[in-house]
């Protein structure tokens, strides 16, 4: 419990999703601004914690990712901070570069054009190297590396708004595997919409926690609580758990969620349906396995029920031929 710990958070700065947020009534929404005044005292927590405590923030804007703030001062505000003599200057640091930076993003993105998918999968990966190389650094020999990895905790926190996007199921699942190995926990706060399928994937197999917010106006406190303490107090507190986890993946064909799907023996892709040719390791599938895969599939995966078509006075009227 006296390792340091580094935290990585990951922004969900989706500027159509914070405006449905706002205006959600049921339950209670939250405007952006007020979610960055509880985010940043929450970020001033940790850092006061602990002096060896670390810090790297990363933006996932509309089609684009990026850092905003590095503890070790690789992201610096471009304008001259006043100073004040009744705040600590790391907090008024990190306030004001992480404001500015945000406010000159979200600045330049056009409301008129339609909103690009957020880049969360390249915070991930961001996230993920700058932690690799944090670690990797002091020493280049093997056993001062793994030193290393046990004097540094390292966690990462996705504050989430937007829902799943099925199109990046395989490089999140990626990144989860390299979290895995690097011993990173990945946590996720759900502010606002559905529950997330792969970000629910990715706090079980990290062994991190997934909290979904039911009371914004209490966003500061689900905070504290749930993600202040590092992994290595947690086993000695009691933190929320996720009572079930969803476990669907998306196909390699269609990038859609699916719930019953076939997969390749070699590679172990994903497909909504029989297919001769894995479309990722080329293998060739025998005719009649093909066949048998296809009869014993449900007959609401085989062909989804259609409706017949009604006419405006309510009755039916049969298709006539030709």
């Amino acid at each position: 419990m006296d390792k340091p710990s580094h935290l990585s958070v990951i922004l969900d700065l989706s500027p159509t999703q914070w405006a449905l947020c706002a205006q959600s009534a049921n339950p209670t929404g939250i405007t952006l601004q007020t979610f960055l005044s509880q985010l940043l005292a929450f970020l001033n927590a940790h850092i006061a914690c602990k002096d060896e405590n670390t810090l790297a923030v990363f933006g996932a804007f509309p089609g684009q990712s990026g850092m905003l703030y590095s503890s070790t001062g690789e992201i610096t505000s471009a304008r001259t901070e006043s100073t004040d003599a009744n705040t600590y200057r790391p907090f008024r640091t990190l306030d004001s570069t992480l404001m500015t930076l945000i406010a000159e993003r979200l600045e330049s993105y056009d409301s008129t054009t339609e909103e690009a998918p957020i880049g969360l999968v390249g915070c991930l990966t961001k996230a993920l190297c700058y932690i690799n190389r944090a670690i990797t650094t002091s020493s280049s020999s093997v056993t001062e590396i793994e030193g290393a990895v046990a004097s540094v905790d390292p966690r990462i926190l996705v504050l989430s708004v937007s829902p799943d996007q099925s199109s990046t199921y395989i490089p999140i699942m990626n990144s989860i595997f390299s979290a895995q190995k690097l011993k990173v926990t990945i946590d996720v706060c759900k502010i606002f919409g559905a529950e997330n399928v792969f970000l629910q994937q990715a706090a079980h197999l990290t062994g991190g926690a997934y909290v979904q917010v039911e009371r914004t106006d209490a966003l500061l406190q689900y905070m504290m609580m749930s993600f202040l303490p590092p992994p290595a107090i947690r086993q000695l507190i009691s933190v929320p758990t996720q009572d079930r986890v969803d476990f669907r993946a998306a196909c390699f064909c269609h990038k859609r969620i699916v719930e019953i799907g076939f997969v390749c023996s070699v590679c172990l892709s994903i497909f909504c349906q029989p297919v001769p040719v894995c479309s990722t390791c080329r293998t060739k599938f025998p005719i009649k396995t093909l066949q048998r895969l296809r009869d014993a599939r449900p007959l609401a995966a085989a062909a989804p029920p259609t409706k017949p078509l009604a006419p405006k006075n309510g009755t039916a009227t049969p298709a006539r031929p030709g």
